[in-house]
C-alpha cells in the first residue's frame, strides 16, 4: 500500500475528512471531527512510514504479540493506539485495510448515539 492507496481508502469511508492540524507533516483523518488514522508524510516517504491508528487495547497487544511491524502508539496513548509500519513488508493490504476499518469502527463506537444516528443514516 502506498500512501495515495491509503489516503483514498481513508477517504473512501463515510463522512471522512484530511487535515493537517498539528504541523505540515502530519496527515490526519476524522470521522466527524475525531480523529483515527494519522501518518507523517516525511516518514513514508523516507521508506519507514506508519500509520497510527486507534485499537481495542486487548486486540492491541494481539497485534504488538504477533507482527514486529505493529508497535505500541508512537506519541499517542499506548494502550489504545498501534503504529503500523507499512514497508517493513510483513503485513498484507487486506490487513492493513482492516485494521483502518478497527480504528474507523472503534472511534464511532465511542461516539455519542446522536452522532452514530447521524452517521448511519448518510
Amino acid at each position: 500500500m502506498n500512501i495515495e492507496q491509503y489516503r483514498q481508502y481513508c477517504l473512501s469511508k463515510k463522512e471522512v475528512t484530511e487535515h493537517f492540524p498539528f504541523d505540515d507533516d502530519t496527515l490526519v483523518f476524522k470521522v466527524l471531527g475525531k480523529m483515527f488514522a494519522l501518518a507523517s508524510l516525511k516518514e513514508w516517504e523516507s521508506g519507514e512510514g506508519f500509520i497510527n491508528l486507534k485499537c481495542d487495547p486487548d486486540y492491541a497487544l494481539e497485534l504488538r504479540e504477533n507482527y514486529t511491524s505493529i508497535k505500541p502508539g508512537y506519541h499517542m496513548n499506548k494502550k489504545l493506539w498501534n503504529s503500523v509500519y507499512i514497508h517493513h513488508g510483513e503485513l498484507s493490504a487486506k490487513l492493513i485495510k482492516d485494521l483502518i476499518n478497527h480504528s474507523y469502527d472503534m472511534v464511532i463506537k465511542s461516539m455519542s448515539k446522536k452522532m452514530q444516528v447521524k452517521l448511519s443514516e448518510q
